[in-house]
């Protein structure tokens, strides 16, 4: 598995992780509103471009050509959202696809110089919970049906690049 940058040469892949979400359900970790035209190459052009320029850091989590899922780093804190959102295509759940790509995102924030990070899940997510936790994920409170986590970080380690490696899945 790898993290790259939303990226329209990956129109073919990205609609058909989109098409099996289904029609009314929300793929978190990849920034798409309400608004956004995806089905057409020119709205999917400009949602990309739209996500790329965004004040974060937008990846896609690819494997053998196809989207697995997507993940976000906000660089400001969202109080509702957190720092990080991600999303894995339910084919591929339950393989350690988001753990990786929470550990390899936190390892970006870290480069940030981020201290620690906000992450939250809704309160009947169990899977996600667990994710947080692998993760170093503390809960600090449930407020709202939402369980908010802090991921403590820490301070970059001498030589540490924030380059995103391939990594294989964490079980």
């Amino acid at each position: 598995m790898t993290l790259v940058e939303p990226s329209i040469d990956l129109y073919v892949a990205w609609r058909e992780a989109h098409a099996e979400w289904g029609p009314g359900l929300h793929e978190d970790g990849f920034g798409l509103e309400a608004t956004d035209d995806v089905e057409s190459v020119q709205g999917f052009q400009a949602w990309v471009a739209r996500v790329r320029a965004g004040g974060g850091t937008s990846r896609w989590i690819v494997e053998d050509g196809r989207v697995l899922g997507g993940i976000g780093l906000r660089h400001e804190l969202n109080e509702r959202t957190g720092h990080i959102g991600y999303g894995v295509r339910p084919s591929a759940r339950g393989r350690g696809v988001a753990s990786w790509a929470l550990g390899a995102i936190l390892g970006e924030a870290r480069a940030r110089g981020m201290g620690r990070v906000l992450v939250v899940c809704l309160a009947d997510n169990p899977s996600s919970a667990r994710t947080i936790e692998r993760n170093g994920g503390v809960l600090e409170e449930v407020r709202a049906e939402v369980c908010r986590y802090w991921i403590e970080l820490g301070s970059p380690a001498a030589g540490e690049s924030g380059v995103l490696a391939e990594e294989g899945a964490d079980g």
